[in-house]
């Protein structure tokens, strides 16, 4: 099988892991695994299997809506000769811009082309001609995969699409350390419990919710500490609001981490606030990892993972006070943290890379045989 899987970049995020994930499951298989990005491999954060073939298109950048043109013409047509050159059996894209890109630089090449939504479509806004491009995009392609239920109704409503597939995102566990590393011995002084949560520093992830939530029970629970790893624009606000509640010393911000298992192994518990998801893999991991979990009922993608009560704890979303009860109950109940985290560590076998894998492959046979 020569698979192609196009994505923008390999930087750090979820949908960068799944595309990276997804090639080296694949080429161990012995498939024929073609990556592309727009971005430089330079900026890769996840690492390659060996066997996967790496390209990147090259870019140009212009400013206005005649630069922006430019820009886009040129990887459009830069992508069509990669696809001419590797000539793959099945395209995969990733986010929206990747299946724009796919649907018009695939026409008349005769290639079989998925795209893929890695969020809910109404949680972000678009520009009207953005949101015109990916209703197009999503008829020029043979079908669209989703990660839940609820985008494939939404699709079906409101979109193009040929075919929608539901399949998850599978599970990485465990973790591969990578760089930079961040040893929690340096934050994590003997004694303490660590309440972990990880993601990008933007007001999707809500971490300002969350230490809201958190700054109330230091007193009480005097021994635990909160570490948010990831990186983003909000970094001086959520700073702004340590300072506020004089959390330093029990909310850290360690930045952009590669050795997120080895938190993992360190936490006592994991916090997901998010406002909005499409399918959490830090929730997935840190589960696969047998960490308790308390998470926001968001729109999509936790209720898919989190049974309430027997693999963690689900709460109204962006509701501060029941975040914060949850929090005190699992900080002061080590015996329901164990218990919840033996039933957590079962989501391996539910969302391993076999079995979401086995559901992808089902889809390229098709597309390939008709």
């Amino acid at each position: 099988m020569r698979l192609l899987i196009f994505i923008y970049s390999l930087h750090c995020g979820g949908a960068e892991r799944v595309a990276a994930n997804m090639a080296n499951h694949w080429a161990t298989k012995g498939w024929d695994v073609t990556l592309v990005t727009v971005a430089s491999p330079e900026s890769d954060f996840y690492p390659l299997h060996s066997l996967v073939r790496r390209f990147a298109l090259k870019e140009i950048r212009g400013g206005g809506l005649l630069g922006s043109t430019k820009t886009f013409v040129h990887r459009l047509f830069s992508l069509r000769r990669v696809l001419r050159h590797v000539r793959p059996d099945v395209a995969v894209a990733m986010m929206p811009t990747g299946n724009i890109l796919l649907a018009l630089a695939r026409l008349g090449l005769s290639i079989p082309s998925v795209g893929s939504v890695r969020c809910h479509p109404p949680m972000y806004s678009l520009r009207m001609v953005d949101d015109w491009l990916q209703r197009l995009s999503y008829g020029l392609l043979d079908g669209v995969v989703v990660l839940t239920e609820e985008t494939a109704q939404l699709l079906r409503q409101h979109k193009r699409a040929r075919n929608i597939w539901v399949i998850p995102n599978a599970v990485s566990w465990p973790l591969p350390p990578l760089e930079p590393r961040f040893s929690p011995a340096r934050v994590v002084a003997p004694g303490n419990k660590v309440m972990v949560a990880v993601g990008r520093l933007e007001v999707q992830k809500g971490f300002d919710l969350l230490i809201e939530a958190f700054a109330p029970l230091v007193t009480k629970h005097s021994d635990w500490i909160l570490v948010v790893i990831g990186e983003g624009s909000e970094r001086p606000a959520l700073e702004a609001l340590i300072e506020r509640h004089r959390l330093h010393g029990r909310v850290f911000l360690p930045g952009r981490v590669g050795n997120v298992g080895e938190w993992y192994e360190t936490a006592s518990l994991f916090v997901l606030s998010s406002r909005f998801e499409g399918f959490p893999n830090s929730l997935l991991e840190a589960l696969a990892s047998g960490v308790p979990a308390i998470t926001f009922d968001c729109e999509t993608g936790p209720q898919d993972i989190i049974q309430h009560g027997v693999n963690g704890l689900m709460i109204p979303s962006g509701d501060v006070v029941r975040l914060t009860e949850a929090m005190d109950r699992l900080m002061g109940d080590a015996v329901l943290r164990k218990r919840l985290g033996l039933r957590a560590a079962k989501i391996r076998e539910e969302f391993s890379f076999e079995r979401i894998g086995a559901m992808w492959e089902k889809i390229f046979l098709r597309l390939i045989q008709t």
